[in-house]
């Protein structure tokens, strides 16, 4: 005999999960708002903080001065001059007390904090608005040095800390000389070994995709090793029932069933390679975007300032996301999407057939 169900049981069932279900996807529709918000509320408290006057605004952009003639401690006001709020409300008081013209202004940021207007306009002009010394990059070509060394940074990473992590996570044998040396230095700030990186590779790019390298190589072996050991031990202990050997286990078994949590592995693994970016770059000579960055902030140009801190992070979201759509498609078994294994399925089929064509025609094309 059924029980009766609760009041709280019967409200659970005719609204479903609700919002906060644990570790269940939100509906599509509450998802898209969600991964709207993750932008929308950090611009708001952008547009408050810079467009709201009372909430912040601790300087006064002066649009006239007042009576200059008039001597005093904070006689030295000017048009366009950023001052503080305290300094401006003193001047009128002298300019007050002595019955001339008052100095007019209006609440203002500090120059470092930028209005999104500003910077929306600067993410276009820093990119059609010449250097203002020869020999400057623009900053697409900052942006694409800087690319340049990421790819080649990470790239070698990969090269040395993929491999050597999957040993590492199947066999004690390099675990056990390995890991507690890799451990040791991944604590080490990779920055430090600026002077030595300058010192043996020179001043160009070299000292810079090192940098990248000491910074993501160490963690990606740790990773790595530990995502190889998360491998169902089932399908290990299935393998070497059916006689499969040791390496036979490493390329059927423990590959294959790690490559798509090394793929997501590897997308966290260069945004890392990115946050060392701006020190790597000022190592030696200094280049990209952030010698870019360094050099408008010398120009006192916030606003380029931070639209360059933004094509960095655009650019790096851009790649996440692509990474993230390659590999729906690389990995079917996990996301369900057999797009591209039906392509390929299809080039196969096309490629004998193309082949008997050509057969067909080669005595032709002798006559």
């Amino acid at each position: 005999m059924n029980r009766p169900l609760a009041a709280s049981e019967k409200t659970a069932r005719r609204h479903g999960p609700g919002l906060l279900a644990v570790r269940e996807p939100l509906p599509p529709r509450a998802s898209f708002i969600a991964g709207l918000l993750a932008f929308a509320i950090p611009f708001a408290l952008w547009c408050v903080i810079s467009y709201v006057p009372f909430l912040w605004h601790p300087l006064v952009l002066v649009h006239d001065p007042g009576d200059t003639s008039l001597p005093g401690t904070y006689s030295y006001l000017a048009q366009g001059q950023l001052v503080e709020r305290e300094v401006f409300a003193a001047r009128n008081q002298e300019l007050s007390r002595a019955g001339k013209k008052l100095a007019t202004g209006e609440r203002s940021n500090p120059i470092y904090l930028q209005p999104p207007h500003a910077v929306g306009r600067a993410m276009i002009t820093a990119f059609t608005t010449p250097p203002q010394r020869d020999g400057d990059m623009w900053l697409h070509q900052s942006l694409l040095k800087s690319c340049n060394v990421i790819l080649w940074g990470f790239v070698w990473s990969a090269i040395f800390g993929v491999p050597l992590g999957i040993l590492c996570g199947t066999f004690s044998l390099f675990s056990r000389p390995f890991e507690p040396f890799v451990d040791f230095v991944r604590y080490m700030p990779a920055p430090v070994f600026g002077a030595l990186a300058v010192t043996i590779l020179g001043l160009a790019d070299e000292p810079k995709i090192a940098i990248i390298f000491v910074g993501t190589f160490f963690q990606m072996v740790l990773v790595v090793a530990n995502t190889t050991r998360s491998v169902d031990p089932a399908l290990l202990h299935a393998a070497q029932t059916l006689g499969t050997s040791r390496w036979g286990l490493v390329r059927h078994v423990v590959i294959p069933s790690a490559v798509p949590a090394l793929f997501r592995d590897m997308r966290i693994l260069i945004g890392w390679a990115w946050t060392y970016l701006v020190v790597a770059e000022l190592i030696g000579e200094k280049s990209g975007i952030s010698a870019f960055i360094y050099q408008e902030q010398r120009y006192r140009h916030f606003d380029n300032v931070y639209a360059a801190i933004a094509v960095i992070g655009l650019v790096g979201l851009g790649v996440d996301q692509l990474l993230g759509l390659i590999g729906r498609y690389l990995f079917p078994w996990e996301s369900g999407n057999t797009g591209l294994v039906r392509l390929a399925r299809g080039a196969r089929r096309l490629i004998p057939e193309g082949t008997r064509l050509l057969a067909r025609l080669a005595p032709i094309g002798k006559l």
